[in-house]
């Protein structure tokens, strides 16, 4: 892991996002050879757990038996015939997964998603399906948790579910990642200042975008290596309601559930410190919007920029952070 090449990273979001758009529109590689299934099963740990658990929200609501786990769970289905079973890592080499996919090697119905054709789990998977993120020269995962949710919401796709128009989704969440990283200037120093405190950082999303909640703060813990926290905005009054009362409350709210004026109602009283993402209301300190913002796929692939530039922000000005060397390096290439 580079962490100080994280925002190069980050920088590169909107052309992999405008090629994964080219590639969706013409059929992706490697669906049509998929085989038949009634049940899928998605494997996956952390960024890759969480894009596979919001594509497969949306599916089951549409009807589909889609089910996903953490790879490290000993309580796996049997292999069977009706069975798909769609293993995400990018690097291919995630040893939990690994040895998930082991059960169901040779079973006809193991699929690799991953961004390595030549890796451990593309060598053992039935077919592989590729995410066509790149290198991500920082080690942290930006680019591939993003590609992870198209390429698994492409796969459901192709056994019957529905979201929009992948190759307008992605070009969309391009266009709205752009426009904020050219305004960071504007929006950033605000936000930054107004999500960091003494006691953690608080991240809050509709349960359609979960993800965003659980990847945003897992880029705070991994790059500037600070407390982080995520919750669904709805479940928030149940389990994290207390700490807003004795804690200097800084929340992240991804605008969007039904619940946003709940969690608002119990922390705005209680003084917390709220950025609000996707959208604005009073409460806020700060609100950070994009275009596209109206549509929850468009939503769960852009957002997480927010938090991930905050915590390059809080890792650049970091006292062991030094811009001169990140520079000069920057200048040698």
């Amino acid at each position: 892991m580079d962490t100080s090449r994280f925002i190069e990273d980050l920088q590169q979001v909107p052309d992999y996002l405008d090629r994964m758009a080219a590639l969706l529109d013409g059929g992706y590689p490697g669906l049509a050879e998929l085989p038949p299934a009634g049940r899928i099963l998605i494997l996956g740990m952390g960024s890759s757990a969480y894009a596979a658990a919001t594509a497969a929200r949306k599916a089951r609501a549409d009807g589909f038996n889609v089910q996903v786990e953490l790879a490290s769970t000993e309580l796996l289905p049997a292999p069977a015939p009706d069975l798909l079973v769609v293993a995400v890592s990018a690097t291919g080499t995630s040893v939990e997964v690994l040895a998930a996919a082991e059960r169901y090697r040779g079973s006809g119905g193991l699929v690799a998603v991953t961004n390595k054709p030549d890796s451990a789990l593309a060598v053992m998977a039935d077919y592989t399906v590729l995410m066509n993120a790149g290198d991500e020269v920082s080690g942290i995962s930006c680019r591939n948790f993003r590609h992870s949710l198209l390429v698994i919401a492409a796969i459901l796709e192709r056994y019957g579910a529905s979201y929009g128009v992948l190759s307008e989704a992605a070009s969309g969440a391009a266009a709205g990642t752009q426009s904020l990283l050219e305004r960071a200037d504007e929006w950033l120093p605000e936000v930054s200042r107004a999500l960091q405190g003494p006691d953690g950082t608080f991240l809050l999303a509709p349960a359609e975008r979960f993800s965003s909640a659980a990847q945003g703060s897992l880029m705070i813990r991994e790059v500037p290596r600070r407390p982080a926290f995520g919750s669904e905005t709805g479940d928030w009054s149940h389990v994290d309601v207390y700490l807003s009362k004795t804690l200097d409350y800084r929340a992240l709210l991804f605008n969007g559930s039904r619940w946003d004026q709940q969690a608002l109602d119990w922390m705005v009283p209680r003084g917390a410190s709220i950025v609000a993402v996707g959208g604005s209301f009073p409460e806020a300190s700060v609100s950070v919007t994009y275009p596209g913002q109206e549509q929850w796929l468009v939503s769960a692939l852009v957002e997480t920029l927010v938090p991930e530039l905050v915590a390059w922000d809080w890792y650049v000005t970091d006292p062991g952070f030094s811009w001169s060397a990140w520079l000069s390096r920057e200048a040698a290439q």
